[in-house]
């Protein structure tokens, strides 16, 4: 029973992250959303640091399966999809760390931390991938062209939403994942080598735009 309450918590508080950001989310908030009283949230974490913690260490358990390279050395654009679409399922689920990244970073050291390796991370997969989808004909890149377009997608998945804030375009979830996956593959474009394969890129990435 208490590890289901812990549970509860964690979700509860995951999802009020992700709606108005941890900043603005209190422990009574979350004691109100998951129904038990403040005193019995604090039997199971005694400070919001603790559920922060928490969750990274969620975060942390479940990044490698997003970030585990190509299984073989020429990829094919289902592939890729694939991992695109583990990505933005990855990221939407904790929305909250990417909208909030510099007060986490500040409030949190051990966020900071965990996004760094996340994100190198990220960069080098990309970078897997393109090397991979251009041994198998689907893309006309070189070495140097991966590393930097790696670079660039990792910066697109991570902070589109970031930069979306800016301008002050509020997105759901779903529509900031759809409009990733559309800037990623519209990158790539350029890129294409010709063949069923390219201009299946090229289709996912005006289907994305719509």
């Amino acid at each position: 029973m208490a590890r289901d309450t812990r549970n509860r918590i964690l979700v509860t508080s995951l999802l009020l992250f992700n709606e108005q950001g941890e900043p603005k989310t209190t422990i009574n908030e979350i004691a109100d959303e998951v129904d038990i009283s403040p005193g019995n949230l604090h039997y199971h974490f005694r400070r919001k640091s603790d559920i922060v913690d928490a969750l990274m260490a969620e975060f942390q358990a479940d990044a490698p399966k997003v970030l585990a390279p190509p299984i073989s050395e020429r990829v094919t654009v289902d592939e890729f999809w694939m991992f695109l679409h583990l990505l933005l399922e990855f990221t939407a689920a904790y929305r909250f760390l990417f909208r909030d990244l510099e007060a986490l970073t500040a409030e949190y050291p051990q966020v900071g931390r965990s996004m760094t390796h996340f994100a190198k991370g990220l960069q080098a997969v990309f970078e897997l991938y393109l090397i991979g989808l251009t041994r198998n004909l689907v893309l006309r890149m070189d070495l140097t062209d991966a590393s930097v377009v790696g670079r660039n997608l990792a910066v697109i998945a991570l902070f589109s939403e970031r930069f979306d804030s800016l301008k002050k375009k509020s997105r759901s979830a779903d529509d900031s994942a759809l409009r990733v996956a559309q800037s990623i593959l519209s990158v790539l474009k350029p890129f294409a080598a010709g063949g069923d394969a390219a201009n299946k890129l090229a289709e996912l990435a005006t289907r994305y735009g719509e």
